[in-house]
């Protein structure tokens, strides 16, 4: 429906009423307030949207008034003119952006209103998706038309920077898993391959360091040959950009000679030339155990020597 004023003055023109006069105007506190609703002002996002998937960045700087002032998420560059908004999206979209609101808050006014939020982008040309925050400011141009006049996006200040790669604590702790599988396969070779360029290996039964892919390779053949399979017992996870540590306590069942050993181990990982590998290895034998057995040790060389004592005496009083 549409309400408008009217002025019509009639003559009698040829015998006939006419009308000399017609004045029709909009109700003029209808056309300069206009209020929209939360969901008229959500539903703006997807004009712009719609219009990044056109791929014409004309399309998508037809969206801003012509005082509009962009500050993009990458690129340090207000924009505040036609050309300067059409030039950003033209890189923009040669990534093929999709957007999705996720979070949205809004505020109403007379011919204006504010979207803060949220949204992600599902980015075609590589399947990533990357989330943003948002404040859209609209307002009501002369033709009645809903422009964006303010809009600012920007990072998520906690989120990763681009390029860097971060597991959660399950996916830690898999790797441990892809370690393990290349025991069971009884290649050093695969084993030795899950290692950093400058990875150090401190491993359980030698002195040696190993720091070269020769020298891990070489412990694991000795090792392997006794059918070690692995089980993570207790464990302990930090999580960072491009490395995680994983720091706990593992046993080996050793198939040859049918022994259950457990040993403490720390992993520490990296992310090198597009995968997870180990950079640092330390595994060391349980300490207490290590002390008990010298103490059985200690004790049976005392038990000997006293009993070496006692058959000694027994032999000075015998004799003639």
């Amino acid at each position: 429906k549409l309400q408008a004023r009217y002025s019509f003055v009639y003559v009698l023109e040829d015998e006939q009423w006419k009308i000399s006069h017609h004045h029709s105007s909009v109700m003029p506190e209808a056309h300069t307030k206009k209020t929209a609703s939360e969901e008229e002002v959500r539903n703006l996002f997807y004009l712009w949207s719609d219009a990044l998937e056109t791929g014409d960045p004309d399309a998508v700087a037809q969206r801003y008034a012509n005082d509009a002032v962009l500050l993009p998420t990458v690129s340090d560059t207000p924009r505040t003119d036609y050309d300067g908004m059409k030039d950003y999206f033209v890189h923009f979209l040669e990534l093929e952006p999709k957007g999705e609101i996720l979070e949205s808050y809004v505020t109403c006014g007379e011919n204006w209103c504010e979207d803060v939020g949220i949204y992600e982008f599902t980015l075609g040309t590589t399947g990533d998706k990357v989330r943003a925050r948002y404040s859209f400011v609209y307002t009501l141009d002369e033709d009645g038309e809903w422009k964006i006049l303010h809009h600012h996006s920007s990072k998520m200040p906690e989120a990763p920077a681009p390029g860097t790669h971060r597991l959660t604590e399950d996916q830690v702790r898999s790797l441990f898993e892809t370690w393990n599988n290349a025991l069971i396969s009884l290649d050093p070779d695969q084993v030795a391959k899950l290692y950093s360029k400058n990875a150090v290996l401190l491993p359980t039964v030698s002195d040696r360091p190993r720091y070269t892919y020769e020298g891990i390779r070489d412990y694991f053949v000795n090792f392997l040959y006794k059918y070690p399979v692995g089980e993570i017992m207790e464990s302990h996870v930090t999580c960072g950009e491009d490395w995680c540590k994983d720091v706990g306590i593992y046993q080996f069942q050793m198939a040859l000679t049918n022994e259950t050993i457990m040993a403490r181990y720390s992993f520490v990982y990296v992310w090198e030339d597009g995968a997870w590998k180990i950079s640092h290895h330390h595994s060391s034998v349980m300490p207490e155990e290590v002390l008990e057995a010298a103490n059985r040790l200690k004790e049976m060389e005392q038990q000997q020597q006293l009993s070496s004592g006692v058959a000694s005496t027994n032999h000075t009083q015998v004799a003639p």
